[in-house]
């Protein structure tokens, strides 16, 4: 029996089952020093362990862990554009689940995501990428665009200019009084108001860009 390209089925079943373990060693490089990194001020076992195994002191550390992930995404970055020229967004019916979401992580972590976006929509439209994915794409563009996002899933961390200290706080949001429904269609389990506890950012509902130009060193 023969699939697409003319490729035997077992031959096609293979090319997936390389693709998805490529795919799922891409995320785990995507994710690994991002992690360690939110994890390094609360576990100093994690914290001195590291500093050997990269040979600096802890001071230096996260600078060193970011330098590593740069080149890493860039890495990531192009064999993730190479993937999606040869056959598309890599989704569920291709590569399964989670593998299928290696993809989106990788853009959304990258300075292309206004490139890639209708690519992200279409695969959530199709089913092939959860949508409240490139719901929080979509609030990303718009944010790092300068404009209110749409879902309250993109938080900003920027100095006050009254005190020059770093306030971390949940970008605008267009519409905010029914930010929680559109949540709730696009897939979200948690609020604005509880998804802002998790990240430890404040929320004011009413916020604007110009009232946030006012209070932040944008």
């Amino acid at each position: 029996m023969l699939f697409a390209f003319g490729l035997p089925f077992h031959a096609y079943s293979q090319q997936n089952s390389r693709l998805k373990n490529e795919l799922d060693s891409m995320y785990v490089l995507d994710q690994r020093n991002r992690e360690w990194l939110t994890r390094l001020g609360n576990n100093q076992p994690l914290t001195d362990s590291l500093s050997k195994v990269y040979q600096v002191d802890r001071a230096n550390l996260a600078g060193r862990l970011w330098a590593e992930q740069t080149k890493i995404d860039s890495s990531n970055l192009a064999r993730a554009e190479a993937i999606i020229k040869e056959g598309g967004y890599p989704g569920k019916s291709l590569v399964g689940t989670p593998s299928n979401e290696a993809v989106f992580y990788i853009i959304q972590h990258s300075g292309k995501i206004d490139t890639y976006l209708p690519v992200i929509k279409k695969a959530a439209d199709e089913g092939e990428l959860p949508f409240y994915q490139y719901a929080m794409m979509l609030d990303r563009s718009l944010m790092y665009n300068r404009r209110p996002q749409l879902y309250g899933t993109q938080v900003s961390c920027q100095p006050l200019k009254s005190t020059k200290q770093s306030r971390c706080f949940v970008w605008p949001i267009a519409n905010a009084k029914d930010v929680n429904k559109r949540r709730k269609q696009a897939g979200f389990e948690l609020t604005v108001e509880e998804n802002a506890n998790r990240l430890n950012a404040a929320y004011e509902p009413g916020s604007t860009i110009d009232a946030i130009r006012k209070m932040y060193a944008l």
